[in-house]
């Protein structure tokens, strides 16, 4: 009985192929369309955004004079165009999701668009996660970290001192791309769990190469870091927690599964 209602549903839900090709079109479009009127209006308040941006180093060098500086005469345009870009598609995000969801979804079965739905919701959260404390926390410890090399010689001897002024396309360009590294990291749980979900991995698996993941998890933070054991660790450890997160969250999944089988 249940395989029928299963067939059912999949009967009502096809469609010729022109029309899932219309259809995607049509996802497609609105999609781009949230990114253009996103990034349109983040190019509005750009400066804003910017400021939002380099408030860590800001707040570190508050009172010292400092500036931000550009050798290229472009330079500062099409930094204030990235980066309402990459506002805009943290902005137009969860409208690109419903799109895509709104495409997939037909194609599921019922039970699968129950079990997907969660992890939709949970991907920008994490995501949010994993960007806020790279942007409350990393930065001002790896900034301070890094503007420890000054050197200003004193007496009156004859070196010449070393003093940072960062170009503002070099500094945004490595601010988002933490800022990315670390949401793109903290999926990790989503993925996770979605394979225990989805039965392509088991939790005794992923129990059983914990020694990899921590090495794997401190591999990616010496990666996707500034090179300073802070930074790093500071991410690697969130890795390994959010590893075990998952991992309790996938035995309970298996538990309810395994409890509707038996039912």
């Amino acid at each position: 009985m249940t395989g029928e209602t299963h067939q059912d549903e999949l009967e009502d839900s096809k469609m010729p192929l022109i029309d899932h090709l219309i259809e995607l079109r049509n996802r497609l479009m609105w999609s781009v369309g949230a990114i253009l009127i996103a990034f349109l209006l983040c190019y509005a308040v750009s400066d804003r955004i910017y400021n939002f941006l380099v408030q860590p180093l800001a707040d570190l060098l508050a009172g010292q004079g400092r500036r931000m500086i550009y050798t290229g005469l472009t330079e500062a345009f099409f930094t204030y165009v990235k980066v309402a870009f990459w506002a805009g598609c943290f902005i137009s995000f969860p409208i690109i999701a419903s799109q895509i969801w709104m495409f997939v979804a037909p194609g599921l079965y019922k039970h699968e668009r129950r079990a997907f739905l969660p992890f939709l919701v949970a991907t920008p959260v994490m995501f949010l996660t994993g960007a806020g404390i790279v942007y409350y926390f990393i930065f001002p410890m790896a900034w301070r970290f890094f503007l420890g090399f000054e050197f200003h010689p004193g007496g009156d001897g004859n070196a010449l001192p070393i003093e940072f002024e960062a170009r503002v396309g070099e500094y945004l360009h490595l601010v988002m791309s933490l800022i990315f590294a670390f949401g793109i990291a903290f999926q990790l749980p989503v993925l996770l769990t979605l394979l225990v979900r989805v039965g392509i991995i088991s939790t005794d698996a992923l129990a059983s190469k914990r020694r990899y993941a921590i090495v794997g998890a401190f591999v990616a933070a010496a990666i996707l870091t500034p090179p300073d054991v802070i930074s790093q660790v500071s991410l690697a450890v969130p890795l390994i927690g959010l590893y075990e997160i998952a991992i309790i969250i996938g035995r309970r999944i298996e538990k309810a599964r395994a409890k509707a089988e038996t039912e």
